[in-house]
Parts: structure tokens; sequence; C-alpha cells
């Protein structure tokens, strides 16, 4: 029985991955920062298809502490991870970088790059002694070098993210360490993600140019995590060093906008 552990996995992304985990024989650890979310979704998963264990554990990515309580609990529910996986993250208020407050660029530097690099090194430590295991990440919107008004922070975070893990890659190789890392490209997801700044409840009403390109690129998180998935596991055998599982490439993302006026959709519709 393989078995994987996912940061800020109690919806989202984070939750369909876990479910699609399930369905292919892993057992999963759930982790998150809010309780009664974390709760349910363990409840849920556990109605799902599948034969593997399900454990959760509140996680705050930003404390080292927190991580390595994370691991210590799945290791001792489930046994040796082979897959870890820094889902968790925020986005930002689509404002310029100017008009945010110090604690909002703080909170999402340190959930969505600190966050990501803790749980790296978390992970490659303890799969190192293990002997064996793969690492991913979140990559987001920035780290293809694109730009856009009001994601600037959230853009500088995904590209730092996607250093991390190319010199993490380069590190683990010539250490001849045997752990892999990797990067996962989600493209653009209908969730709460964007419409939610910082993981607040209250809400950031998009423009209609936003909503046309999310219409266009967007994706429910099913779809998304049901490709993202069979790429790691595949790559459980293969081991490939910085792994590279991308759902919305260049050439899908200008079919996209080709087929986009016999193919309307939308995702905002009351």
């Amino acid at each position: 029985m393989n078995n994987v552990v996912i940061t800020g996995s109690a919806r989202g992304l984070g939750f369909e991955m876990a479910k699609v985990f399930r369905k292919n024989g892993y057992s999963v650890a759930l982790s998150d920062v809010n309780e009664k979310n974390l709760a349910s979704a363990e409840e849920q998963l556990k109605k799902e298809p599948g034969s593997g264990k399900v454990t959760a554990k509140l996680c705050d990515v930003t404390s080292l502490d927190q991580l390595e309580a994370l691991w210590q609990h799945a290791a001792s529910q489930l046994g040796e991870i082979d897959i870890w996986i820094n889902n968790a993250g925020v986005n930002q208020p689509m404002v310029p970088l100017w008009e945010l407050k110090q604690k909002e660029i703080d909170l999402l530097i340190d959930i969505d790059l600190r966050g990501a690099m803790y749980g790296c090194k978390t992970a490659i430590s303890h799969m190192k002694e293990q002997g064996h295991g793969c690492v991913y990440c979140i990559e987001g919107f920035g780290a293809d070098d694109a730009t856009q008004l009001g994601l600037t922070a959230y853009g500088s975070s995904k590209k730092g993210v996607q250093y991390m893990v190319r010199g993490l890659a380069k590190e683990l190789t010539k250490t001849n360490t045997p752990v892999q890392v990797g990067r996962l490209n989600p493209g653009i997801m209908i969730t709460d993600f964007i419409t939610h700044p910082l993981g607040k409840e209250g809400t950031m009403e998009l423009s209609d140019s936003v909503k046309k390109v999310y219409n266009i690129l967007g994706d429910y998180p099913d779809v998304v995590a049901d490709f993202l998935v069979k790429g790691m596991i595949a790559n459980v055998s293969k081991k490939k060093q910085d792994d590279y599982v991308a759902w919305l490439t260049k050439v899908k993302a200008m079919k996209r906008f080709m087929t986009a006026p016999f193919n309307k959709r939308d995702f905002f519709k009351n």
C-alpha cells in the first residue's frame, strides 16, 4: 500500500487529489489549518471509493514544528510516505503590489513560498532516511514569467517555488539522495481560491475581463486532480527528477482560445 500526504487538503484541489489517490489504492493523510473543514473532509473521504486508510492532522505550513508533527502523525498511522504534496496556498487581492498591506504580503509569502520550502525540508529529510519518496509543489501564475495587474505578489511566490524545486533537483542529484522533487501545474481552477483572497471568508469581485479568461481556460478541480495524480503515480516508479505534470499547457491554452467561440462556458452564472 502506497501512502501520500497532502497539505491544504480539506477542500479544493487538495481534497480532489486525495479522492483520486484513494481510488488508486493509496492511503491518505489530509491536513489543513481549519479544524472544522478538516474533520468534515476526513469524514467524507472515508466514504469515497478506496481501500486505503484515511487520517488527518491540523497543520499550519508556516511552522516547521507543525510540519514535523504532520510527518510523524502520517508515518505512525500509514507507514513510509511515498508522495508528499505541498498544496497549501492562498491567493492575493487583485490590486497592485503597493496597495497590499504588509500583513497581506507576509501571509501570502509565508504560506505560498515559505510553506512550500518548509514542507520540502521536512519531507526530504525523512524520505532520505527511509530511502525513497517524491515531493511535489504547486506552480501557478507567474512561474512562466507572465504578468498581470493584481497578481505580482502571488506570481513572485510561484516563480520562487519553481526555482526552489529546480534547485532542489540539482542538489538531490549531486548528493545522490534517493528522493525526487517535482512541480504540478493545475492551470486555472474554478474554486473559492480565485474569489477568496488570502483564505479569508470575504469575497473578491472579479472583473468581466478576468471572468472571460477564466471561462475559457478554467476547469473544475476534480478534472485537474485526476490528471495530476496519474502523473505523480507514474513517477513513483520512473523516479524522474524535477518531474513536471502540467494540465494547462501552452498548446492546450491556445486551442481553448481558438475554440472559445464554439464552446462557450460560464462558471460564474448564478
